[in-house]
This record gives structure tokens, sequence and C-alpha cells, in this order.
């Protein structure tokens, strides 16, 4: 019986010097992971590695990974317009051939005692592997940023470590999850506001599509950005959500522009939006 699959998609909080995000690729390969894809944005400042491996290949990857970011960037020097509060910022497990959301939690938890033992840097844990009901949405744990952790210490200390954050690293969300997909959509408009409206119309925590997050970004002058995670891509399809934005964009006057995809796209969800833009096409006799 072959070893359980898992995915890791690490988010560096280093969008604009590829030197580091080559050499975060290079630890993850000589821990014994696939890395699948890459991308960075500057103006996000950020960059998301996709890897695959045995559990512990990606154990090894992450935990590597979280002392490299330390050493290597200081949140204490960083702005970008997405929310953050660490180097290593999100570590999500994702259970993929063989393996249980069960498993994936443990490898959460597992990679948050040995990053804390290593290199004394806090994580909260998230998703299916949160301790606490409030820390299931990633969003509740990036409350608040970098800048709020010790702020927050009181009240709301970390799973893993006794300290607020590392001072340089902050601290990092660690989670088990499904697959899910990230896509950005760019809009042809300066109005940011009105991009931030179509973003709380769209969500989920909005009244809008089921599972769907999504917030609105300034990229540079004249343009902004609808950033979403489909967290069930079957239930909310992404055909659906570039449909919906389309037209509820349309409605206020404004253009949707490109589209982005942030990492890997699950074959089921390529194959359902071919579907419905294509229809169902029969083999060719």
């Amino acid at each position: 019986m072959s070893e359980p699959l898992f995915e890791i998609v690490p988010n560096l909080s280093e969008g604009r010097d590829s030197r580091p995000i080559d050499e975060a690729v290079a630890l993850v390969e000589k821990a014994g992971a696939r890395v699948l894809h890459r991308t960075s944005d500057a103006a996000h400042h950020r960059s998301v590695i996709t890897a695959v491996g045995g559990g512990e290949a990606v154990l090894a990857a992450s935990v590597a990974l979280a002392g490299f970011a330390a050493e290597r960037i200081d949140l204490r020097e960083h702005r970008g317009v997405h929310p953050r509060i660490g180097a290593l910022d999100v570590l999500p497990f994702v259970p993929l051939d063989g393996a249980t959301m069960e498993q994936a939690a443990e490898l959460a938890h597992r990679a948050g005692r040995q990053i804390w033992e290593r290199h004394h840097v806090p994580s909260f844990y998230y998703g299916a592997a949160a301790r606490r009901d409030e820390r299931r949405l990633l969003a509740n744990v990036r409350k608040g940023e970098f800048e709020g952790l010790y702020a927050r210490f009181p009240h709301h200390p970390p799973d893993e470590g006794d300290v607020a954050a590392h001072a340089s690293a902050g601290a990092i969300a660690i989670g088990a999850r499904p697959l899910l997909v990230a896509f950005n959509v760019v809009l042809e408009t300066g109005d940011l506001a009105a991009a931030r409206m179509l973003a709380r119309r769209l969500r989920e925590g909005g009244g809008g599509l089921r599972t769907l997050r999504a917030l609105a970004f300034r990229l540079a002058p004249g343009r902004v950005q609808l950033s979403f995670n489909l967290t069930d891509y079957r239930a909310t399809p992404l055909h659906r959500v570039v449909a919906m934005v389309r037209t509820l964009a349309a409605a206020d006057g404004i253009s949707a522009g490109r589209g982005e995809l942030i990492g890997c796209l699950p074959r089921d969800a390529v194959e359902a939006s071919a579907s419905f833009y294509l229809g169902v096409l029969e083999p060719a006799s």
C-alpha cells in the first residue's frame, strides 16, 4: 500500500525578490517534497508554493521553511496589500490520495510543535486543525495582522509558544483543510470602495456565494483586484464565481479584466468549468 499523500501550500511574506523564493523551493525539495507550482506578487508582497509528498516529507519541508523565513524575512519592514501575521504566514496541510483530514491535522500540530521548539516562532491552528472554534476561519486568526499580535496576546495567545510573536517573523497560521481554489480577478477601476462592496456581496459572510471567501485590494492607480478562496469548489464552482463577478461589476459600470490562478487547480474543477462554457464534449468517433 502506497504512503498517504499530502499537499502543503506555504505562503511566504516576500514577493519582490525571487532569490529567497528560489532558496525556499530548493529547501522544500531537499526535504523530499515535490514542488508543483510557485507564484510571487509584488503588490501583495507574497509568494505561494504548492508542494506534495508523504507526511514526513511535507512535515520536514514545513519546519525547514519556517526556520528559513525567520532568518530571511523581517515583518517589521514588510509592507504589502495582503493581510499577514508572519514571515511564513500561512501553512495549510491538505490530504490527498490515501490521506485523511485527521492525519492532516495531526501533521499541522506536529509542525507547530517542532517549529516552536527549533525556531521559537509561535503558531495558531485553523481549519480542521483548530483547537478553538473561533479560530476555524483563517480571517479570524489573522485579525489585527502582525502589528496586532502583541495587543491580542493577553486574551488570544497562540496555540504553540508562550510569546506573542517572534520579534521579526511574527507567528504562523497552520491549518488542515480540503483542496481549495485561489483565484483573482482584476477590475478596471480605481474605486477600491466599490471593489470592497463587490467582495462583500460575493462572499459567504456577506450573504453571497456559499463557501466563498473574498477580499479586495488596490494593485495600482486605476486597477483593483478581487481575491477569492473557493473553499469548496464543488459547492461553488469557479465558473459561477466568474459569472457573478462579471454580472455584479457590470451593474456597477465596472469592467472585469483578466483572471489569475494562484497555485494548482483540481482536474474536476477544470472539467466543470469547461463543461459549463463549452458543453459536454463527446469523444470523436
